[in-house]
């Protein structure tokens, strides 16, 4: 008894040692994020201008700083996430990456022309003159800035584009009219909320039923793993290529669709000659067991971490300082447009912004991506990771609106409930198993047989209930459900908000 209550009270010691050490850690992560901002606010300093727009300019080069910051701590999880958390990546290793390739992929392949109105959804010619204008875009940066913060407090993966898209409608219904809103697109918004977790879900369902069927599950596991690991890994490679002609280059290179589907073709042939000899050299050695079978997937997860992360930096960093862009040309004199020219220290602050926010405040949603909601071996992760990438090809030749960030959640908690249903439906019932005492951990002071007949004790109703559940968890099902549902109008709301009372600001002085 003695012993037990001691190490409860070294459990609490350890307990208030970690916090204590993570709440340093995260005060230590605000300075250098307040530094960081400090300096983007000494640059837009350095900018030639002159009256109120000039001031606009560098509060609103501040406010997308801040922006940048939260796409990193947010975003970029999606993309890393799965490695982390089936152990191809650790932690430091994956920040690394992802920082190098998001920063490569919004200077190299940013684009020089972004569309600041988020895709249409309000008409610029609507706002009005170009002070209107500002503050209104403005009011939406800081309006989906504040909103990824609150979201990563709570330890939900949002989408940065919806964050911006609500924002730029609340700020535009209040400076524009309702009319000035192209509901259609927002329709096409609101379906991508259910479309794209499905998607993903299903797609990874698809690939690890397989993978299960034809590898796994079969009595020699490694002469299986040499045949399909290769064209999977070549699926892949496919995919991705595909993918960053499409959405990660698509700023700097547009070729005909017939050769990109050709580059796809020639990426898959090589992959799969390359590989085959790769994996057979791999797996001569190995046991033939599940464990050493996912480990043949470890560096196509790294390789797709840093794809992902290329093409994240490529199409999203540019949409999401899209209204800085805006700001800074409707103040040079540019008026209201809805495509402009994107300033190369624009990019440069997203792409230097969202490293700082990986590496200081990513790891955080990393984990949540990568372990809390479900656990992930490397081949669960590829299928995540082949997915994301599959999925964004599809729904974009079928039209569907998606979200890659969604896409990418969606395949994790996908793959965690096909895990539950194989685990409670597939295998044998509980109650025909050899023994279920391990199972539940039974308390010490409860056998785990009936007194008198000897026979097992039955598992309790809770014990049933928590067995049928233990292999996703639900609340951060719902954490992140409800965060996707609010994003939008509650970004939408903030917005008008800020908008309102920097015109009352302004008004007053």
């Amino acid at each position: 008894m003695a012993k037990r209550t001691l190490d409860k009270d070294l459990k609490r010691y350890t307990q208030l040692e970690n916090a204590a050490a993570s709440l340093g850690t995260f005060r230590v992560a605000v300075g250098l994020g307040g530094l960081f901002l400090i300096g983007v606010l000494l640059f837009t300093l350095t900018l030639n201008g002159h009256g109120n727009q000039y001031w606009f300019v560098v509060l609103a080069g501040v406010i997308g700083g801040y922006m940048a910051l939260n796409i990193g701590a947010n975003d970029v999880a999606n993309n890393v996430g799965p490695a982390v958390g089936s152990r191809a990546l650790s932690m430091v290793g994956a920040l690394v990456i992802a920082a190098l390739c998001e920063a490569a992929g919004a200077i190299i392949a940013g684009g020089d022309v972004v569309s600041t109105i988020s895709k249409g959804i309000v008409d610029p010619s609507r706002v009005g003159d170009s002070d209107t204008f500002i503050l209104a875009m403005m009011s939406a940066l800081l309006a989906g800035a504040l909103w990824i913060n609150v979201a990563t407090a709570l330890g939900a993966p949002v989408s940065t584009t919806h964050s911006v898209v609500g924002g730029v409608l609340g700020a535009g219904i209040v400076a524009a009219g309702m009319d000035a809103v192209d509901w259609s697109t927002m329709q096409a918004i609101v379906l991508s909320w259910v479309l794209s977790p499905l998607l993903g879900g299903i797609v990874a369902c698809a690939f690890l039923v397989f993978i299960k069927m034809a590898i796994l599950y079969k009595p020699d596991r490694i002469a299986a793993a040499r045949r399909w690991i290769p064209p999977l890994i070549a699926i892949l490679a496919a995919s991705f290529t595909i993918y960053l002609v499409l959405k990660g280059l698509s700023h700097i290179w547009k070729p005909p669709l017939a050769v990109t589907l050709t580059l796809g073709a020639l990426a898959f042939v090589v992959t799969l000659v390359v590989m085959r000899p790769v994996v057979a050299r791999q797996s001569a050695f190995l046991e033939n067991r599940r464990k050493s079978v996912s480990s043949l997937f470890t560096m196509p997860l790294i390789f797709s971490a840093a794809l992902l992360s290329f093409a994240h930096g490529a199409n999203d960093v540019a949409n999401a300082v899209g209204p800085l862009a805006a700001i800074v040309n409707a103040a040079a004199g540019g008026g209201v447009q809805d495509n402009v020219t994107l300033p190369i220290w624009v990019l440069v602050v997203g792409a230097l912004g969202i490293s700082f926010g990986l590496a200081l405040f990513g790891p955080k949603l990393i984990r949540t991506v990568g372990e809390k909601i479900t656990k992930l071996d490397q081949t669960r992760a590829f299928c995540v990771a082949l997915s994301a990438a599959v999925t964004v090809l599809v729904a974009s030749a079928l039209g569907l609106p998606v979200s890659s960030t969604h896409i990418a959640v969606g395949g994790v908690f996908g793959v965690g409930f096909l895990r539950e249903y194989w685990t409670n439906v597939m295998r044998p019932p509980l109650r025909e198993r050899p023994s279920f005492a391990s199972d539940f951990h039974l308390p010490l002071d409860q056998p785990d047989v009936l007194p008198l007949t000897g026979a097992p004790r039955p598992p309790s109703v809770k014990a049933r209930k928590a067995q049928k559940r233990r292999l996703v968890r639900r609340h951060h099902l719902r954490t992140i459900i409800a965060a996707w549902l609010v994003t939008v109008p509650l970004s939408a709301v903030l917005a008008a908000g800020i908008f309102i009372g920097l015109k009352a600001l302004i008004a007053a002085s």
